[in-house]
């Protein structure tokens, strides 16, 4: 672009970019009002602007995705995107007017440029340059860079969140290791995020900037747009990254109530970040469906209108209960339980040629390898410290799983069940087990998992968890398949909606904490 002249320049520039409704100021006056006008500081040369916006990106420490997408597109030079010989136009002013209200999120808008975007506008508009950095140029490639990288930060965050859970919770938690293990082994983390959810990708970063194309002038441009009364491709796609959570908006609600005090107000935006992860599946899916949530230590079950709550026991806080989503498959009673083997290794191998232990639990050694028990009078330290020998307590009365456990396909070995310690559900703090999760009624459970409620089944059911014997093999049953699967999700929220109100519960595992140490860079 060879150095453009003032008059012209500057005559499109503050014409095209002011806003429709505002009446032009310039209406009747003639060329000899801008012969002053003639300053090389209002030049405006491509080539200078690439420059100085080389300059922003040497000089920019950000390191979001968006940041790096935002340097990307500038370092293969990328076009222009938001200015071009006219100036400005109408979509700096559609995004801005997103930007002004993250302030409303809880968010600083210093960190979207938000006053930096509005004071070179202003500039532009007002035809108030300067020398040095307040000329055309410096003003306009800010304006680029800034308008830029705002927008990927704002629509990547809004459509995905700001915070990635599968890499901050899956690397909270390190796994102790085996001390009968003589080799050094890298540090391993304890899974606990397992939900899938859609995340930024670089033809979501490459979309979002065709709308900002899609909007230029070109095709008619977002003025045009709006006198014909058609949304532009900028607008449509800046409201379609919004979350689409109704408590989304409840908790942004709650936000503007005067006096939060910073516990309330963190545990408000932590909340409101977990509703802007988009999880492939949600309860809002579906008219039938079980959702477990850890805080609360309570599970609901759903099914249209009806609603069965109970308490539950969870994983402890060095043993957490990952968060995940599947499909109960079946209901099997009276199960073995195969014992973890860190559960060997921190408990059992102590015990290890104690007949009296095993036997009192109704626990058996079996080889890992042919399935045969193993003598527990002969079984040491070693063998179990080995891997190769398990540690299996048998079905019925007194199990650590109780008489029934709740199958579903994950990738923990966890599962719903009964306890034979019921008085775990008397206690304020439920986070006693190794990571599954233990329901206070599991009878009632099993009866809302199945489509037809027969009654003979059931009869069966109920014999089968209470009988001490079972010796009446008719009224035994051993497995029932839940047919259509009934979808479970296990979260974590510490606000949510109860009961025509908000639920307020603690942060037990922590996770509200890791969450907004990330979010603070926004704040």
């Amino acid at each position: 672009m060879k150095l453009l002249k003032i008059i012209p320049a500057l005559l499109c520039m503050a014409l095209l970019s002011c806003k429709e409704h505002e009446p032009n100021s310039n209406v009747g006056l003639s060329l000899e009002y801008y012969q002053d006008m003639r300053n090389p500081n209002y030049a405006i040369n491509s080539r200078m602007i690439r420059e100085l916006m080389d300059s922003l990106m040497r000089n920019d420490g950000g390191s979001t995705v968006a940041d790096q997408h935002t340097k990307r597109y500038y370092s293969n030079r990328g076009g222009f995107l938001w200015i071009d010989r006219h100036g400005v136009d109408q979509r700096a002013d559609t995004l801005l007017a997103y930007l002004q209200k993250v302030g409303d999120m809880g968010f600083n808008p210093k960190h979207f440029y938000v006053k930096n975007i509005e004071t070179d506008l202003q500039r532009l508009r007002d035809l108030q340059l300067g020398e040095g950095t307040e000329d055309a140029n410096h003003v306009l490639a800010r304006l680029e860079y800034w308008l830029t990288k705002s927008y990927l930060r704002y629509v990547g965050g809004q459509r995905f969140g700001y915070v990635n859970p599968t890499f901050v919770l899956n690397r909270l938690d390190s796994i102790e290791p085996n001390p009968y293990d003589s080799i050094k082994r890298p540090v391993r983390y304890r899974g606990l995020y397992d939900v899938k959810i859609d995340h930024a990708s670089d033809s979501f970063y490459h979309l979002a900037l065709q709308q900002i194309v899609k909007s230029g002038r070109s095709n008619d441009g977002e003025r045009d747009d709006r006198q014909k009364g058609v949304i532009s491709p900028l607008s449509a796609f800046l409201r379609d990254v919004q979350p689409k959570s109704a408590f989304y908006e409840q908790l942004m609600a709650k936000l503007q109530a005067p006096g939060l005090g910073k516990a309330m107000r963190t545990k408000i935006l932590v909340n409101m970040e977990r509703c802007r992860w988009r999880q492939a599946d949600s309860p809002e899916k579906h008219q039938k469906y079980v959702l477990v949530n850890i805080p609360s230590y309570h599970l609901f079950a759903i099914d249209h209108q009806d609603t069965l709550s109970m308490r539950i026991g969870c994983g402890s806080t060095k043993t957490k209960t990952p968060l995940l989503t599947s499909y109960f498959k079946r209901m099997d009673l009276n199960p073995k339980w195969f014992v973890p083997r860190s559960i060997i290794i921190k408990d059992m191998v102590h015990h290890a040629g104690n007949v009296g232990y095993f036997r009192s639990r109704n626990y058996y050694v079996s080889d890992r390898a042919t399935g045969k028990e193993v003598d527990p009078a002969m079984v040491s330290r070693s063998m179990l410290a080995s891997g190769k020998y398990g540690v299996v307590q048998r079905g019925g009365k007194g199990n650590a799983l109780g008489r029934i456990i709740f199958r579903f396909d994950n990738n923990f070995s966890v599962y719903l069940h009964d306890t034979s310690s019921r008085g775990v559900f008397e206690k304020e703090d439920r986070g006693v087990s190794h990571g599954c999760v233990r329901v206070e009624k599991p009878f009632e459970l099993a009866k809302f998992l199945l489509k037809d409620k027969n009654e003979k089944l059931l009869g069966r059911i109920e014999y089968s968890m209470t009988a001490d014997s079972l010796n009446i093999r008719s009224k035994v049953v051993g497995s029932v398949k839940v047919e259509p699967q009934v979808p479970l999700f296990i979260t974590y929220y510490t606000l949510y909606p109860f009961a025509g109100g908000m639920a307020n519960y603690p942060d037990v595992y922590g996770f509200d904490e890791v969450i907004y140490a990330v979010l603070k860079k926004y704040l």
